[in-house]
């Protein structure tokens, strides 16, 4: 990259003229798509002040306006490290007169500036940077700082050189009974033209009984997206049989040259999503999964994790990738004065689908997603891509809003999923050490049954016990699972939420607060000390009121009865102390654990050799009905 420059040669009047050879990876925004989107996120007032539309920004007189900040970057060590692009270049418009400074950072964070155009009256902005040192980290972003003039920006990109392929996009909108939902996304998409024009279809699998359909505003919407839009019905077959019936849509009607797009349905989209991810992954040098970060929708300046990851012995996802944020408001800063933005350039393991971009052709070769139903989808299909060759891109700057994770209850029926197809992923892609392995539910077990969570505890065994049944689980999607896990958990009434008022035994004076203390050094001893309490009755506490983000296994085991705060703040679950069931559940997780020890390695093999029948189109044709 060269030193600072100064813009003096006048680019074309009209920049359409240069979209030939140079392709929009990036719009200059200065609001979101909704009027409860934070500004922050897109421009940040130094100095002065600044008026705001979606596309274009009014600077004052006197002022100092930057885009460093979540969307108003654009990710240059991602673009360095993953793509052909060689340059980049930030274009707009101007009126009025002030400075544009083009401004860069590295891994650190520290800032330095790349080039400067004095805007004069009418005039057009073209500022260019070479993508050559941002390898380990950095971005760029505009300033723009006036003096006695106001300087209005408006029509701003950023710009790559054109690919010599070309790839089409298609979005895909997997639905299940949200239908208000799943129209308000198709409606924010369709509000905006430039990103329909970058799409070549979209398709909506609902796959609910309160049909998208069946919405007044459906057929306007639907009209909106043109003839590209299709709307397909079909039986429940959880997240992975809905995003994978629009990705063997595409792939049938044989587009390989298709990047197809997942979108949930619950997100609050922010369109500039589908630009970014699909502009990158045009440009990149192979075939790439590329992801959106998550935002959360009631912290909606928190992004969940930069990166994340899975340990696959440990059956946990969501990981945080080292050196990337987590659970991070990404518009604060750091006590040595930089800005949370994500400077360094983290490695993902995987991508979460909430909205994920798969290239068409990696189902050529690797196959489609397996018939998971919920869960661990994204995981499996992110590790089985890497093995093929395909890596996976958590994009920074391109991101949508979805419910909080931390504000969703662990203690429900898809706590099944989780943990099944965690390991039938660590049976795929691991060596499956059976005796890790069943420590890792060993320890879970005995922390839901202390904890008095017996549902979770049979929830667990008949995970452990299906995994161990072998692939025929699979054989209608997840289906009959779905159903089978939710009469099993209805046998226990502590998996019942209740309001806090109509909860049983919480009368106006019962169940006071129960903070913890300490959490304890020797674990072992206390999850020993704890099961004998629970075993023999010998609990030191009668009742009490805990909290979600309290409720740790060594402070609700003390107790006899406890109603715990569902973490989604809605209502409690109240537990009681049963020897019984602690008993019976006991003797069955000890059976199962032991099966895993001496059984788990074949099955393991099992799941190993019947993937390619699982993933094959044959499979889920079988599936969809087709």
């Amino acid at each position: 990259m060269t030193d600072v420059q100064t813009s003096s040669t006048a680019p074309p009047t009209d920049l359409s003229t240069a979209r030939g050879e140079w392709s929009v990876v990036g719009r200059g925004l200065y609001l979101g798509p909704t009027v409860d989107t934070p500004e922050e996120l897109y421009a940040e007032v130094h100095r002065g002040r600044a008026e705001r539309r979606r596309d274009r920004i009014r600077v004052g007189t006197n002022s100092h306006v930057g885009t460093n900040t979540y969307f108003g970057r654009f990710p240059a060590s991602y673009w360095q490290r993953w793509t052909t692009a060689k340059d980049v270049r930030f274009e707009g418009r101007t009126t009025g007169s002030g400075r544009v400074l083009l401004r860069a950072s590295d891994t650190n964070g520290v800032p330095r500036t790349v080039a400067v155009h004095d805007a004069r009256a009418d005039d057009h902005v073209v500022l260019a940077a070479t993508l050559d040192r941002f390898l380990d980290g950095g971005g760029l972003w505009i300033e723009i700082v006036t003096e006695d003039d106001e300087l209005v920006l408006r029509d701003a990109r950023w710009t790559v050189r054109t690919p010599q392929r070309s790839r089409a996009t298609s979005v895909v909108i997997c639905t299940h009974n949200r239908a208000d939902d799943c129209l308000a996304t198709l409606q924010t998409l369709g509000a905006e033209q430039t990103v329909l024009d970058m799409l070549d279809g979209v398709i909506v699998v609902d796959q609910g009984t309160d049909r998208v359909e069946t919405r007044p505003a459906f057929e306007e919407v639907a009209s909106r997206m043109g003839a590209g839009f299709r709307y397909i019905t079909q039986p429940n077959l959880g997240g992975s049989g809905g995003f994978t019936r629009g990705l063997f849509e595409v792939v049938e009607r044989g587009r390989p040259d298709t990047d197809v797009l997942f979108m949930d349905d619950d997100i609050r989209c922010e369109p500039e999503v589908v630009v970014r991810l699909a502009a990158f992954a045009r440009h990149t040098a192979d075939p790439t999964i590329v992801g959106a970060q998550m935002l959360n929708l009631l912290h909606p300046t928190q992004v969940l994790a930069g990166a994340e990851y899975a340990v696959l012995d440990e059956l946990a996802n969501g990981r945080v990738s080292p050196g990337a944020v987590g659970e991070s408001d990404v518009t604060t800063y750091f006590p040595d004065g930089t800005k949370n933005v994500q400077d360094r350039r983290v490695d993902a393991g995987y991508t979460g689908w909430w909205t994920c971009l798969i290239p068409a052709e990696l189902v050529c070769a690797a196959g489609y997603p397996l018939p998971f139903f919920f869960q661990w989808d994204d995981v499996e299909y992110c590790l089985r891509a890497r093995a093929h060759g395909v890596p996976t891109v958590t994009l920074p700057s391109a991101g949508v809003w979805h419910a909080d994770f931390p504000w969703k209850d662990w203690d429900d029926w898809h706590r099944y999923f989780n943990l099944r197809n965690a390991m039938i992923t660590a049976a795929l892609h691991s060596p499956f050490p059976v005796r890790r392995i069943a420590r890792t539910v060993g320890t879970l077990l005995s922390r839901y049954l202390v904890a008095m969570n017996y549902g979770l505890a049979a929830t667990l065994v008949r995970a452990v016990a299906d995994f161990l049944a072998g692939p025929a689980v699979l054989d209608d999607g997840g289906v009959s699972a779905t159903a089978a896990v939710r009469r099993l958990r209805a046998e226990y009434g502590e998996t019942v939420p209740h309001r806090i008022t109509e909860a049983p035994g919480m009368g106006p004076t019962e169940m006071p607060i129960a903070r913890p203390g300490p959490a304890p050094s020797r674990t072992a001893l206390v999850m020993a000390k704890r099961v004998a309490q629970q075993a023999l009755g010998r609990t030191p506490r009668h009742e009490g009121l805990v909290g979600a983000g309290e409720a740790d296994w060594w402070h609700v085991a003390l107790f006899d009865r406890v109603a715990v705060t569902d973490a989604g703040q809605g209502g409690v679950r109240v537990r009681r102390r049963d020897p019984d069931q602690l008993r019976a559940l006991s003797a069955e997780g000890a059976r199962v654990l032991w099966r895993l020890v001496r059984e788990g390695s074949g099955a393991a093999q099992r799941w190993r050799e019947a993937a390619p029948e699982l993933t094959s189109a044959a499979n889920w044709r079988r599936l969809f009905g087709s």
